[in-house]
């Protein structure tokens, strides 16, 4: 994962992400105005912050539940995220506490990054750079998805998966796809 930035400028790089993420975008006031996901981004971003100073956690859990009711999104800021992440439309999409996201990532409303157990320690997903989840798809547990990982819509994957794949169905399994350019980006849903 990429160094931190300083807040303010990973809350610029997060609505210049938004721009260039989503071709519905149309300027950057429209952007910061009005998209839950850039949203609940950036008040996990001020959450994070505060979480990493033991005092500062019982409000920084306020802050992300006040997220969670403006936006829909619920990420816990003990989660780590990396840079330039976008979620789509955004509602409904969960990231548990033990959760690591490379950079590049790109997740869909609906999906969701979260547990099998309530045990402590690590029971959360880790996430590669570039991975797109496609909406309602669930990663469950403490796997692990590889770089370059497309899962599909409504895909359930408990198992990790290597660098490259694409992952469909339920329980989610990788299919085999031709080589794409890399700024193609698909809806890996095709391939069910």
């Amino acid at each position: 994962m990429s160094p931190h930035l300083p807040l303010r400028d990973l809350i610029a790089e997060d609505l210049a992400t938004a721009r260039r993420r989503d071709p519905a975008a149309r300027s950057a006031v429209e952007v910061a105005l009005t998209y839950p996901g850039v949203h609940a981004l950036w008040l996990y971003r001020l959450a994070h912050q505060m979480w990493r100073t033991q005092i500062l956690r019982l409000p920084a859990r306020l802050l992300s539940q006040l997220a969670r009711a403006l936006t829909g999104v619920e990420i816990h800021p003990g989660a780590v995220l990396g840079r330039r992440f976008f979620i789509d439309h955004g509602m409904g999409v969960v990231i548990g506490e033990t959760s690591v996201v490379g950079d590049d990532v790109l997740m869909f409303h609906g999906s969701t990054l979260g547990g099998r157990s309530m045990s402590k320690g690590k029971r959360h997903p880790t996430v590669g750079d570039r991975v797109v989840i496609g909406a309602g798809a669930k990663v469950l547990g403490p796997v692990t998805l590889g770089s370059d990982v497309q899962v599909g819509a409504n895909a359930v994957v408990v198992k990790d998966v290597p660098d490259g794949a694409v992952v469909v169905g339920v329980p989610g399994r990788p299919r085999h796809v031709p080589a794409r350019a890399e700024d193609d980006l698909i809806d890996p849903a095709i391939y069910i």
